[in-house]
């Protein structure tokens, strides 16, 4: 039988399980609602019983005997405080959660580079130093970090891209010395490895529960955000993935880092390479504050996306610009309205798709690679119109994404950790 490793996504609504194969194809999936396991999103029992299920259902499909590899990504700045046995302290403090402490908030502006992705309310840093004072602490964990511990038992070790916004140097690959500045207790900080790294074995206990061979590896992890780009093939420097959901994310990937903190640029690291990239306030969540997505469907059939409206749109929701326009006083541009629907749509089309091409020159502008090609996830990455508007816009190949799941960009990680140990 062939061998499959196994990618584990916890997201912020649910968990999902692809089992891999060693040449990228997709044996199994799965998937299951946070909300089947409570309420509470944040609640971490609730996480691990939604990766039980998520796992328990993947296994059920598969012959769990050839299983070499596990591997775990999770919300980016998204930590929790654990005691020695990895027991949560306290509710995590979500990717998005914001440290509403002026001195906290103070001393990182202080203390840490400019180009450190640790600036800011919803940095992992200001989460870390939040937490660091709670009795019986023995770790800050990201989410990947703690989940991968429940597997491995070990609470002690992250990986370079989750370590990214807690102030990690992906350059020097070390936790650098201004964060002690800051007062932080670097004791509290995991041990850091590079992405697809080997950190453990199953514990027998979990290796019991699931019916998995005792010799199942845990890998360590990435971000979300990194675990769909990895999915879609994305490999060469100038490879470019645009995610076109609520907001418009895209990235690059490149043969050096780009830091621009003002556009919140910043770089991840993938072994020798880098993944940059920034987030537009623009997206789909503009197209769903004018029509629902039926009748965006039927607009799109109508729409010719080989000439132009002339309008010169930016769709906002609301004010304010972050990339590739740091502006936060920026208005929405969205008139004048044509009479026709369909005209109006294509003009926000033909909006974004400028945002789209504009954020990439701007990261070539900072030192990135010139655009070559492009792969689009996310919902709007179906819609025929929109994507020849934008192919016309960034003039590069378009190419199909193998994936745009994270759990499948994950299992490629567990790929890697897998053929290092020897079990591929």
């Amino acid at each position: 039988m062939m061998p499959l490793v196994i990618g584990i996504d916890i997201g912020t609504s649910g968990a999902r399980a692809v089992a891999m194969h060693p040449d990228f194809s997709i044996a199994a999936r799965s998937a299951v609602p946070l909300d089947r396991f409570g309420q509470n999103p944040r609640d971490p029992a609730v996480w691990w019983a939604a990766v039980g299920a998520v796992l328990t259902e993947l296994l059920s499909t598969i012959d769990r005997s050839t299983v070499r590899a596990i591997a775990v990504d999770g919300t980016s700045g998204t930590l929790l405080p654990v005691d020695g046995a990895g027991r949560p302290l306290a509710e995590p403090l979500m990717y998005n959660d914001k440290v509403a402490d002026d001195a906290i908030l103070a001393v990182i502006a202080r203390e840490a580079p400019a180009a450190s992705a640790a600036h800011g309310a919803t940095s992992g840093l200001a989460k870390a130093l939040r937490f660091q004072q709670l009795p019986g602490i023995a770790a800050v964990l990201h989410q990947a970090d703690w989940i991968a511990g429940n597997l491995s038992g070990r609470f002690d070790v992250s990986d370079e891209n989750n370590a990214l916004k807690t102030g990690y140097d992906v350059e020097a690959r070390r936790w650098p010395d201004w964060i002690a500045a800051t007062g932080m207790r670097m004791e509290l900080l995991p041990r850091v490895v590079e992405p697809g790294d080997v950190t453990s074995a199953l514990t027998a206990a979990v290796a019991d529960l699931f019916g998995l061979p005792h010799d199942v590896i845990v890998v360590a992890g990435t971000t979300d955000g990194c675990a769909s780009f990895l999915a879609t093939g994305a490999a060469t420097a100038g490879d470019g993935v645009t995610a076109l959901g609520s907001s418009l994310t895209i990235k690059i990937l490149s043969d050096r880092p780009i830091s621009a903190p003002r556009y919140g640029i910043y770089s991840h690291r993938l072994g020798n390479a880098w993944l940059a990239g920034g987030a537009s306030n623009s997206g789909g969540k503009v197209l769903a504050q004018h029509f629902p997505l039926a009748r965006i469907i039927e607009l799109s059939a109508a729409i010719d996306p080989t000439t132009e409206t002339g309008l010169d749109y930016y769709p906002l929701s609301t004010t304010g610009e972050r990339f590739p326009i740091a502006d936060p006083t920026l208005p929405p541009r969205l008139v004048p309205r044509p009479a026709d629907d369909a005209d109006y749509l294509k003009a926000m089309f033909e909006g974004i798709a400028a945002i789209e091409a504009l954020g990439y020159h701007r990261l070539a502008e900072l030192g990135a690679p010139a655009l070559t090609s492009v792969r689009s996830v996310g919902g709007g990455a179906a819609n025929p119109a929109w994507t020849a508007i934008r192919q016309r816009k960034l003039g590069v190949d378009f190419l199909a994404a193998l994936s745009d799941e994270a759990a499948a960009g994950t299992a490629r990680l567990a790929l890697i950790g897998a053929s290092k140990a020897g079990l591929l």
